[in-house]
């Protein structure tokens, strides 16, 4: 086991002699035997212990044993405690995911502040079996078929090569002391039903499943390496970087297949899932302008183009003064235009009013609540709410729509509707034409 421990450091270029290495140590057996086998090897090291606080004094009892472990041997030995359930309840996560986000974050302190150089936690193959197994049943992509990286930053995961058995056995041989957590003996969480349920049934058809699965993983990063190559080469081929902007040549979806799965794995590094890039593909052949956001990025559907760049949240009102003829406001560019050639715009962004009707200076905000306006046509008023509701309009898209106000009326809910009172009739003698378009910071 030493052997394959240090075999497995050595072939991945995890850590070196010289390096000071902290060690994610729960009390169970998993880290304990890390524990172990870093010592055994030789490597300067120290424990960090974190108590969530979760399982009364079971929990207390793990960090009792492991500040004892690291005192009788004369251990380095960090550890805190977390309001886990506080946490999950404000910030909405699971109680998982909270206890993953504070443990990482407090981990990183510690070896920030206190000059260690690596950071090692004792998942094992059967570990990233699970991962794996988990990410199949939620639907992953090829990325989820790798299972957990060997390191990833300043994080090592030395005990990668080792089944559960493996480490069992070693720890029963080398009569090594650790907690048993209870929890871990539940159906209660999903890894645990495919633990204990799953796995063992699968095992049934493969007795050497996890290494089946381990030789498996080698063959996943090749086809995964091979993949990033391709899409370095689409990129080279189909994408252009200007300033903030990213263009993406719709020239490529002409004839293509399983353009949501390409276009995903490129726009997932800015945040788009594969069931928004499903919908933009079947945007391509509509109307130009239509928008689609990530929690960080827009894209824009443009005739050309599908345009991405990071939402702007300046949503502040804008003031647009007589003989001004630029404005920005929020993710939109508009274009003040008068003329004295009374012509009516067919263009979905653009509004072509009755000059003499408007007085400045305006207003462009975010519609809110309670608006109303007299759509073209109608000679009664109607609430924006109820007329985006009858258009169709999506959750998404309602939230950045905006109107145009003269002396307190909407005149135009932008890229809409014009108000019916502000239109062109016979009697109008010049116009004014705003048009607006999707704003890209530089």
């Amino acid at each position: 086991m030493l052997e394959q421990f240090l075999n497995h450091i050595h072939q991945h270029t995890l850590c070196r002699k010289d390096d000071c290495i902290l060690l994610a140590v729960s009390g169970g057996i998993d880290s304990m035997v890390m524990l172990h086998l870093f010592q055994q090897a030789g490597f300067s090291i120290a424990i960090a212990h974190c108590n969530f606080q979760l399982r009364g004094k079971d929990a207390d009892g793990d960090e009792d044993f492991v500040k004892t472990v690291a005192a009788q041997q004369n251990i380095p030995c960090f550890t805190t405690r977390f309001d886990t359930a506080a946490y999950a309840e404000v910030h909405k996560l699971s109680i998982q995911m909270a206890a993953r986000e504070l443990r990482y974050r407090w981990f990183n302190e510690v070896v920030t502040h206190q000059g260690f150089t690596k950071l090692a936690t004792a998942h094992h193959l059967n570990d990233s079996l699970e991962t794996v197994l988990l990410h199949w049943v939620h639907g992953a992509s090829l990325d989820g078929f790798a299972g957990i990286p060997v390191k990833h930053s300043n994080i090592i995961r030395p005990l990668l090569f080792a089944s559960r058995e493996a480490i069992e056995q070693y720890a029963k041989a080398h009569n090594i002391a650790w907690r048993e957590d209870s929890s871990n003996q539940t159906d209660d969480y999903q890894r645990n039903y495919i633990r204990h349920k799953i796995i063992p049934a699968l095992k049934e058809l493969n007795p050497s499943l996890e290494y089946t699965i381990q030789r498996s993983f080698g063959k996943v990063a090749g086809e995964l390496a091979l993949l990033h190559r391709g899409l370095e080469a689409w990129t080279d081929q189909y994408v252009t970087v200007l300033h903030d902007r990213i263009m993406i040549d719709k020239a490529y979806f002409q004839g293509a297949t399983h353009e949501a799965s390409v276009l995903w794995n490129f726009l997932k590094e800015y945040g788009f899932n594969y069931d928004v890039c499903m919908d933009i593909v079947a945007s391509l052949h509509g109307q130009s302008g239509k928008r689609f956001y990530s929690s960080t990025h827009q894209l824009v559907n443009d005739r050309e183009h599908l345009l991405v760049t990071k939402q702007v949240n300046d949503w502040e009102n804008a003031r647009i003064e007589k003989d001004q003829q630029q404005a920005t406001f929020g993710i939109w560019n508009m274009t003040i235009l008068p003329s004295a050639v009374v012509q009516k715009s067919s263009q979905v962004y653009e509004a072509t009013l009755d000059a003499a009707k408007i007085i400045f200076p305006l207003v462009w905000r975010k519609w809110k609540a309670g608006d109303a306006f007299y759509p073209l046509g109608m000679q009664h008023r109607k609430k924006v709410s109820d007329f985006l509701i009858d258009n169709k309009v999506s959750v998404a898209d309602k939230d950045t729509v905006t109107v145009l106000e003269s002396q307190g009326e909407i005149i135009w809910v932008a890229g809409h509707r014009i108000d019916n009172r502000y239109r062109i009739t016979e009697t109008t003698r010049e116009v004014i034409t705003f048009r607006v378009s999707p704003h890209f910071p530089q």
